[in-house]
């Protein structure tokens, strides 16, 4: 197995692991341990060599790419002699198609008992639901988390994160990770069942215990994080853009009167309408960089709402590093930040087949064994 061509500095340096190509939250949970340090290899469908690039395309950065037909015999054959040297492999595809490929985890453990076998599905691996299509929308419908997201007039989906990124991503490195430290004790490997329904309600966590004692109404717009009270929301400034109040501490909301000029109760209920309106008039009559001047540097809890193109130019963001300059654009780097071991700043985007043959090359195949499986289609070199 080869790396992106980065030297693995980070905390993550020496793992292998190897991606079975998929969407969404298998790519990121690869993309970020490629960039940990992690020696990850993207093994892709040869009938995507030459495609035209997806919208998504942004995670197939940092980490090469080999396309291998896992359908034909010398292809999986090919795939278990990786797994031989892996330690981790990622699979994000519908419960039985890796084992219908004869990748399963029983054959993947027969050349290489101690593999993490990370299983990334929506639904999981059993259910009633886990052989049905789903998207992150409907992840977050059934956990409870839809429902709780968006205005009193109806519900809204946070982007992806709920399902595919929150719930799916990180609770499959989590799961990978802990299944790795485990492996330490034992010398064996198992496999990681990552739901984005369970990591989706796993994020629920605190709002289901604040419901079961009575501190949380089962309807959105009318609880303390939900835009329910007038110190924990957003507001319309003279210019159109946003702010965002969160002055949910006492000394915090002292300050937010202090520098908007007003004098409410925090705790008046009853007075949170008035408190409400006298605030989404303070906010008009201001644009929105003028307030931010105003609260900067303050513990109000007060921040400009920032677009796309404002984010990785804001001071404290660019002090950060949070994003990078790339490809013409910008991209966030890698979290969290180490103080021996940093993470590589994000890698080139590698498409479908593009390091087949130095792929192979490191896993040992001679010229000769990978142009025979060039010419019998097998793999595929773009």
């Amino acid at each position: 197995m080869t790396s992106s061509g980065q030297r693995s500095v980070g905390p993550l340096a020496g793992l292998r692991v190897l991606e079975i190509a998929g969407i969404g939250p298998a790519p990121y949970a690869s993309l970020l341990l490629a960039e940990l340090g992690a020696d990850v290899v993207r093994i892709d469908r040869p009938a995507a060599v030459g495609a035209a690039p997806e919208p998504s395309d942004a995670l197939n950065r940092s980490r090469p790419s080999v396309a291998i037909d896992l359908k034909q015999p010398d292809g999986r054959d090919l795939v278990l002699r990786m797994v031989r040297g892996a330690d981790v492999l990622i699979e994000g595809l519908r419960p039985g198609v890796m084992e219908r490929l004869g990748l399963g985890p029983e054959h993947c453990a027969d050349v290489n008992d101690r593999l993490i076998y990370g299983r990334m599905t929506g639904w999981g691996q059993d259910g009633p639901l886990s052989h049905t299509a789903g998207h992150d929308i409907t992840y977050a419908a059934l956990t409870g988390a839809l429902h709780a997201t968006g205005g009193s007039d109806k519900p809204r989906n946070a982007l992806n994160l709920i399902g595919d990124f929150g719930g799916g991503t990180m609770f499959l490195l989590l799961g990978i990770l802990s299944a790795l430290h485990e492996r330490t004790r034992s010398g064996r490997g198992q496999v990681v069942d990552a739901a984005m329904v369970d990591g989706a309600a796993s994020l629920m966590t605190m709002m289901f215990g604040m419901h079961a004692v009575g501190s949380w109404r089962d309807e959105r717009e009318a609880n303390l994080l939900d835009g329910g009270t007038p110190f924990y929301d957003t507001y319309r400034c003279r210019d159109g853009r946003f702010v965002a109040v969160g002055a949910l501490e006492p000394q915090f909301f002292a300050e937010l009167m202090k520098q908007l000029e007003l004098d409410f109760d925090q705790d008046d209920v009853a007075g949170w309408p008035r408190m409400r309106a006298a605030m989404a008039k303070r906010f008009a009559e201001r644009d929105r960089d003028e307030w931010a001047a105003v609260f900067e540097g303050t513990d109000a809890c007060v921040a400009p709402v920032l677009g796309l193109e404002e984010a990785p130019l804001h001071p404290h963001v660019a002090a950060r590093e949070v994003f990078v300059p790339y490809a013409g654009g910008y991209q966030p780097r890698v979290a969290p930040v180490f103080s021996r071991t940093p993470a590589l700043r994000p890698g080139d985007k590698h498409v479908p087949g593009e390091d087949s043959r130095a792929v192979l090359v490191s896993v040992g195949l001679s010229a000769e064994e990978i142009d025979a499986l060039i010419a019998a289609g097998t793999v595929r070199q773009s």
